[in-house]
């Protein structure tokens, strides 16, 4: 399968950045714009994955947020509030300071789509990804076909909040400087406490997966800003309410870093939304539910057309 790649330029919040993209499929199919999470690469959207969407008539478009992989690394810093003050901001729904927020990020996508000349596409966001897309989806409302939400939040005001040790998982690796197998070692540590409990995946595919990803961009600084970017932009609820897209809200419920209560939020609030909670799903996508997802997805692309 032919894998056109190359860099956009956005000028959110300030200067230039380059947002490196891949696309796949034939330039005639209805677009998909997959965008992932929090300090995750574009490749967690694994090629075989996209393949599969590819195979149902769709061309598909992955890209590397910034702050991640070969995308523009912005090297500012993220907040001058101290943590703790903006997790209570954020679980109050108030946002906090911050070099940039989930709406420059959105406006990024949408660069992005522009670079490639793409009027409309169906949205999926994952995790953070999610966040970006609900944004997205609410601004940009005549671009939006459909709307695809995985495991993600609205950061309504008192929703439960992550685990904390899923939470310190995620944004507490090892020093930057660590050895090459002491960031691996964490990558596998970090999939068992997040990952789905049903579906757990071998420790030697998650450590390629985490090899793969930090022999093609091993950026941990940029995690801490755009996690400062989600506190950042505080409750997307009026946004959630702006919506008109069709929505799909896919959410495991066993996943501990996201609670499902975040998908469920976000599904009562966008009009016309549909929740799929799934057994012994957790924070990641197995292979063994990718035909589920995709299944879901491609089933409210459908109702866009």
């Amino acid at each position: 399968m032919e894998v056109r790649s190359g860099f956009a330029t956005s000028g959110a919040t300030s200067g230039d950045l380059k947002l490196y993209y891949e696309d796949m499929g034939d330039f005639d199919d209805p677009p998909v714009l997959l965008i992932m999470g929090l300090g995750a690469q574009m490749v967690l959207w694994r090629t075989d994955f996209c393949e599969k969407l590819v195979r149902q008539g769709l061309r598909v478009i992955r890209y590397d947020n910034r702050d991640i992989g070969l995308s523009t690394k912005t090297e500012r810093h993220s907040s001058r509030q101290p943590l703790v003050t903006r997790l209570v901001r954020s679980w109050l729904g108030l946002p906090s300071q911050a070099a940039y927020t989930l709406e420059d990020m959105a406006d990024d996508a949408a660069a992005l789509l522009d670079h490639l000349d793409i009027k409309s596409a169906h949205i999926v966001g994952a995790s953070m990804g999610g966040m970006i897309a609900q944004v997205f989806a609410a601004r940009f409302a005549e671009r939006t076909r459909s709307l695809g939400i995985i495991f993600a939040s609205n950061n309504h005001a008192f929703l439960p909040p992550p685990a904390p040790r899923a939470l310190l998982a995620l944004i507490k690796g090892p020093p930057p400087d660590s050895p090459r197998d002491v960031i691996l070692d964490n990558a596998v540590r970090v999939a068992r406490i997040i990952g789905s409990p049903r579906y757990p995946m071998p420790e030697e595919l998650v450590r390629a997966d985490a090899a793969e990803s930090y022999d093609r961009n091993y950026y941990p600084w940029g995690v801490a800003r755009q996690f400062s970017a989600i506190l950042g932009s505080g409750s997307l609820l009026h946004y959630d309410r702006g919506i008109v897209a069709p929505t799909v809200v896919i959410h495991g419920r066993a996943d501990k870093l996201m609670r499902p209560s975040g998908g469920r939020s976000i599904a009562r609030t966008i009009r016309g939304a549909r929740l799929v909670l799934i057994e012994g799903m957790g924070h990641d996508l197995p292979k063994e539910l990718w035909d589920r997802i995709i299944g879901e997805l491609t089933s409210n692309f459908a109702v866009a057309r």
